[in-house]
Formats: structure tokens, sequence, C-alpha cells
């Protein structure tokens, strides 16, 4: 028998030092395929080498810059398998890419048709990992429209599972080549301005705007398509799960979908099978418009009766003041306190905006005061029950009913305090900032002179040595609103 020469382990041919390879981190694929190829041109065995994500060197100091070795004649099969890999999480990825190749140049050109090979198997799963994540992304990424230097702007925040950014920002390329967008995530970001592809540092999901015009009609698309007797809540959550919900405008309206779902379901079965009828298109709108509530304390009645969206809330939380108010003053939501009177702006808000009217000059008994969301979100920590801001999915479906409040009570001037409320007021995400002082609400069609300002919960939540300052300031709005009402109401 013919023996080959003899190992460096058993004293013969010669043992390579151990490299470290360092490359950027998330997926460096350039930089992979020159590593590999001098690794292999240099006859170094995966044992030899160390791959490091870092920004600092390996165990045996960093490589030595070295010209690049020629291409890798490589099986079409390997060839595809690396970037299917690179985008990975996990810290070995480069080791078992390079050990693959490795092997198919010491005469394992079939290796890959092997699919009973530990590492052929591995390879194959984590490449499968990447194409589920790529197609969750190109699935559940949702962009909201923004406002900057350049006009308009769309901005997505989206966490993937791995370090797949760069590779699936050229589908969105290709989709919404005539857009100017961005894609925030928490491992980079990638930029388009209709002509150049870009990628930065890491976004700050506080950079998302808080929802547009587009979200609210997508979720009211999103209800009217939900089949009842289809609900599969396991199959739900494996198509969309839950980790992608809070970025999606539609999932707000999923908790009361699924609770609604038997009941729909069950009238759906007992109602006889009825041949349609044909009606008269005029009086079918008549009969249609007939149905809209006419008084404010009508359209109550049905605020009362109707479920909150989010569960929880004790009872619904009515405007309160008179009709024909000069001044209207619309929040965010009810709070805990005003959850269990069932008034507004009643709790430790409530009582530094009395005070802030009362210093301005305005009574609040002559004006009226109610909320964009109708019931109190909250998250139950102990036995206190935290706040949470709703979404805009929220704030859409609340949305109706504002607009015919403010259509009964009539009145001069609508003042909007804080974010949510100019959502809900204009359908578009407003910095307060920008826009704090007289605005006027286009989505309400110019019936009313508007108002922006902070709402008085951001008072509270300031530290000490800013809330006088802030307090101040507001105060001084709501002296400009006192003035605004009696000019327009004279």
């Amino acid at each position: 028998m013919t023996q080959g020469p003899p190992t460096p382990a058993e004293g013969g041919g010669t043992a390579h030092a151990p490299q470290s390879i360092l490359l950027r981190p998330g997926a460096d694929l350039a930089g992979f395929r020159d590593a590999a190829r001098r690794l292999v041109a240099q006859g170094v065995p995966p044992e030899a080498v160390t791959w490091s994500v870092t920004d600092s060197p390996g165990l045996f100091g960093a490589e030595t810059a070295q010209a690049p070795a020629g291409p890798l004649a490589l099986p079409k099969s390997v060839a595809g398998l690396i970037p299917q890999v690179i985008p990975h999480r996990d810290p070995e990825r480069y080791g078992l890419l390079y050990a693959l190749i490795w092997r198919v140049c010491q005469g394992e050109r079939h290796l890959m048709e092997v699919g009973s090979d530990p590492l052929v198997h591995r390879l194959h799963r984590m490449a499968k990992a990447i194409g589920r994540d790529l197609h969750k992304m190109h699935a559940f990424l949702r962009f909201r429209r923004a406002e900057d230097s350049g006009g308009e702007h769309f901005v997505a925040w989206f966490e993937p599972d791995h370090h797949i950014l760069e590779a699936a920002a050229p589908f969105f390329v290709a989709r919404f080549r005539g857009m100017r967008w961005s894609i925030l995530t928490p491992d980079g970001s990638a930029h388009w301005d209709t002509e150049t592809l870009t990628y930065g540092p890491p976004g700050d999901r506080a950079a998302l705007p808080e929802g547009d015009g587009f979200e609210a009609g997508w979720q009211t698309y999103y209800e009217s398509t939900f089949n009842p007797a289809r609900t599969n809540l396991k199959a739900m959550r494996a198509e969309m799960p839950k980790k992608y919900w809070r970025n999606m405008p539609e999932t707000a309206a999923i908790p009361a979908l699924v609770r609604a779902a038997a009941g729909r379901t069950e009238a759906m079965i007992e109602r006889e099978p009825t041949l349609p009828t044909r009606r008269e298109p005029a009086r079918a709108v008549a009969a249609m418009a007939d149905q809209d509530p006419k008084s404010l304390d009508a359209l109550n009645a049905i605020i009362k009766r109707t479920e909150p969206l989010v569960p929880g809330a004790t009872q619904a939380v009515l405007g309160e003041g008179p009709v024909g108010a000069t001044i209207a003053f619309v929040g965010e939501q009810p709070g805990d306190q005003e959850d269990r009177q069932g008034r507004p702006f009643v709790g430790p808000a409530g009582q530094l905006l009395s005070r802030a009217m009362a210093e301005a000059g305005i009574d609040r008994e002559a004006s009226y005061l109610t909320n964009a969301v109708k019931h109190f979100k909250f998250e139950e920590r102990g036995k206190r029950r935290i706040h949470q801001k709703p979404t805009a999915g929220e704030v859409s479906h609340y949305r109706w009913w504002l607009d015919r409040e403010l259509d009964f009570v009539a009145p001069k001037l609508v003042v909007a305090l804080g974010a949510t409320a100019v959502l809900a007021l204009t359908g578009k995400a407003v910095p307060i900032t920008r826009a704090r002082g007289p605005f006027r609400f286009d989505r309400l069609d110019n019936r009313f002179q508007g108002f922006i300002t902070v709402h008085p919960s951001y008072l509270l939540r300031l530290p000490d040595e800013a809330k006088a300052e802030a307090y101040a300031a507001f105060v001084d709005d709501l002296r400009r609103v006192e003035a605004l009402g009696r000019e327009l109401a004279a």
C-alpha cells in the first residue's frame, strides 16, 4: 500500500502559523471572499484560521495586508450558497463556509450533493433561515410618509433576525424606484434617493413618523376583508409572527376582529340564504344617511355601546362641555382616573390643564374637552395601570367619532393637545415643536381654526428644573388661545 507524506503532526510537511482574519461587522461578503482566496492560495487549513467580526484584533493579531489572490474555481452550488449564508448571525458562519471551500478545493468537488454531511446540512439550514428572514422583511415592512428638506420621504423600521439589510434593499429599490425612502434597523440603515442606494449607521425607531393617512386606509381595507369564518390564531401567528405586529398598522384591528369572529360566524350560519333584492340607489343612499346620529347625545349613545378597540377599559369617556362652545380642546386618550370616573381631564394632567386654563383666563366650564381616542389603553404592572400610547391605527379607528363630535359642538377654535391629537385632526404626523401655535387642520375642510400645543402630561414627565419654564410656555399658549377664541367669537 502506498502512503502519503506524513502530516505536520507526524513530523512531516509544514505547519501553518495561526492566522486571524478581521472582517467588518454584519455581512462582509467581499471581505470573506478576498480572505478565502488568499488562504486557499497559501494552503492554510481551516483549523489554522480565526475569523473575527469585531473592531478589535483576534487572539493572534490582525492579519497583515496582502495582495488579493486570484478567483477560486468553485462549483456553482458552493458559490451560490456563500452569499446566502454570510448574512446569518451565527458567529461561526465564516469558519463553516471556509471549511466547505477548503474541502471542495482539496478534491471533494461533489460535497454539496451529500445532504447527510453535517457541515452541508448545517449550512443549508442557515441559508433557509436567511430566506425566511428576507421573506418576512419583504412582507411585513411598512413605510410611513414623512417630510424633510427634500420634500416627501418615506421611512420604515424593521428588526430582522439576521444581517439581511443589504440583501433585502434591492427588492425595495425595484418596487419603489420612484420614491425617496429610508429603511432603519438596529444594525444599519439603507437610503434610496431615486438614483443611488446608500447604507448608513443603525437607525432609531423614535425617528419613525407616528402614522399617515395611507395606514388608516390600509387598516380599513384589512378590516373589510377579514373573514371571521376562517379565523385560525395558530396559522395567523405562524404567517405573521407577533414580533412584527407593532410596526404594522393593520394589527391594531386584530384583537377586536378575533373577539368578534365567533359571534359574526354564528350570525352568518343562522342567517337564511336570500336572493339579492333590487334597491333603488337614491332610496338606499337616503336610508344609509338616515342611520347617522342626529345629535351629540345620539352619537355619545353609540360610543357608549361600542366595545373598546383594545381590551381592559372600564367605559368610554365622552367629551364634556356645552354644544356651541367657542373653544374645544382635543387630547390623546383617557387616563386611569378618567377611565374610573368616566370624565375627561380629571387626572393629574387634567388638573394641570385646569390650572393653566384658569391662569390664561379660559373658563373650563364654557369650553369643550374631549379625546381623540375614547377608551383607556394600559398595561398592568402589579396593581398599577400604566398608560400606553395609542397606535396610528387605533387613532384612525376613533377618528369618525371625533369628526362627528366636533360637527355637533361646532366650536370656533379647536386646540390639539399633543401629537396624537394632531394626528387625529390632520391624518398625518406633525412635529409639535415645528407647528406649535395657530394651525389650519386641512383634513377638517377648514371648518375650524386650529391651534397646536403640548399635552399637559408632557409637562408632568419633565425634570423638575425644566418644569417651570415649560409650564410658563404652556400658559402663554393658552393665553394666545383665549385671545384667538375671543376674536373668533366677536
